[in-house]
């Protein structure tokens, strides 16, 4: 995802400038942003103060983080299953497991 050059606390004071009646035509000139962009963050950011906005980042980030490894889990369980499906047999005298496919080329 593609990081904003502005951080949470440059975004809440533009979105409170807003709100003190600036509009968003003028803040988009004043900082060099569009107006989906102000839009965007008003959605996201609307009433929050700059900790809470720091919290969210902090939530977000953490939720990415746990969502890779909910993913990574995942494949493991799956390579996991795939393996337990195989066909394994113990020869006599080594008492090591082999694997055995059953796949034919031809």
């Amino acid at each position: 995802m593609k990081r904003s050059r502005f951080r949470e606390e440059q975004i809440i004071a533009i979105l409170k400038e807003h709100e003190a009646g600036v509009a968003v035509a003028d803040l988009c000139r004043k900082h060099g942003v569009s107006d989906a962009s102000i839009y965007k963050w008003k959605a996201k950011f609307s009433g929050m103060d700059v900790s809470e906005a720091k919290r969210l980042k902090t939530l977000e980030d953490e939720n990415t983080r746990l969502k890779r490894l909910l993913a990574d889990a995942m494949l493991d369980n799956a390579a996991l299953k795939d393996l337990l499906g195989k066909k394994w047999l113990r020869p006599r005298r080594s008492g090591r497991l082999l694997y055995i496919s059953w796949a034919f080329t031809g």
